[in-house]
């Protein structure tokens, strides 16, 4: 157990940030499945800027590496543009 305020506390805000992060990890997964199972052109292109920003937000804190967000990116804007 930590005896230092300053690690307790610290303890404490890495705890809110993990569950923030894994928060935001998962609902970002749960849009890119949204979007792969999209049927035709007009929801893939909704529901891309909104991916993208996703990505893009967990890629500047860190939470997923920027070559993983750059590479989900175009993977998904590649399929979105396959779609009729």
């Amino acid at each position: 157990m930590a005896n230092h305020k300053s690690s307790i506390k610290r303890i404490r805000a890495n705890a809110t940030k993990r569950l923030r992060n894994r928060y935001q990890a998962k609902t970002t997964r749960t849009f890119i499945k949204r979007l792969r199972g999209a049927e035709d052109k007009k929801t893939g292109l909704e529901l891309l800027p909104k991916v993208i920003s996703m990505l893009d937000r967990l890629a500047k804190k860190n939470v997923i590496h920027k070559n993983k967000a750059a590479n989900n990116k175009s993977k998904l804007t590649k399929f979105v543009n396959s779609l009729n």
